[in-house]
């Protein structure tokens, strides 16, 4: 192990103090205080023991990932090919639901934020280079986000629903009898206050929200060998 020598540097004065205006008006202190978390969250500087979105990166660092490609649910094309060969599902050029649940898994076992977006931390994760904007087609913003799940679920949850089902809202049992992304009864489902008759036919986000509920007034006992196993 080699030890860092230390060495004194001479302090140099700013050529502007943080909060001072500069001439157009605006103020230099809110563009360094961007700048440095920025480069921190890229560098994995302070905090980087904390998971990180890719989206936040690049949204927080607009100025250092412009170029960046980033690939989400709804896009198209041979950038989403690649993604699929590499995470072992039918590469179809289609970001669907079978390839969002595949980044999310994949992003979970990595210590990544769950939330299905391939970004510059996902991506170099995956081991692949920068994606081409002449690669993806993107659809509009809001036809994106129609099947995302925004509740915040414990870790607990996430880890019975991959057990359960993959994290797949749309999964079946064998038998029938258990349904959705954390295999509802349909029994179950009634009792908790879930909307239809079938489980797997609501929306990720609602399952959330009835296994959230669910979990808040039982605990793991609902899901006995995933959720021993979760715990």
């Amino acid at each position: 192990m080699h030890r860092r020598h230390d060495v004194a540097l001479r302090p140099v004065r700013p050529s502007f103090e943080p909060g001072r205006r500069l001439p157009s008006g605006r103020v230099l202190g809110g563009l360094v205080a961007v700048a440095t978390a920025t480069v921190a969250l890229l560098a994995g500087g302070p905090g980087a023991g904390v998971a990180i979105a890719d989206d936040a990166v690049v949204e927080a660092g607009a100025a250092v990932a412009s170029s960046e490609v980033t690939l989400r649910k709804g896009d198209r094309g041979a950038a989403v090919r690649r993604l699929q060969r590499r995470l072992g599902v039918p590469a179809d050029g289609v970001f669907g639901p079978m390839t969002r649940r595949a980044v999310k898994r994949f992003q979970r076992r990595h210590g990544l934020v769950g939330d299905g977006i391939v970004g510059p931390l996902t991506r170099r994760e995956l081991g692949l280079a920068s994606f081409s904007a002449a690669d993806v087609a993107h659809p509009p913003r809001d036809a994106t986000e129609t099947d995302d799940s925004p509740v915040r679920l414990p870790r607990v949850l996430v880890a019975i629903a991959e057990c359960e089902s993959g994290g797949n809202p749309r999964a079946v049992s064998a038998n029938g009898l258990y349904r959705g992304k954390f295999q509802f009864s349909r029994g179950t489902w009634k009792a908790v206050g879930g909307r239809g008759d079938d489980p797997a036919r609501a929306s990720e986000a609602h399952q959330d929200r009835m296994a959230l509920r669910l979990y808040r007034a039982e605990g793991v006992a609902p899901w006995p060998a995933c959720g021993a196993r979760a715990s």
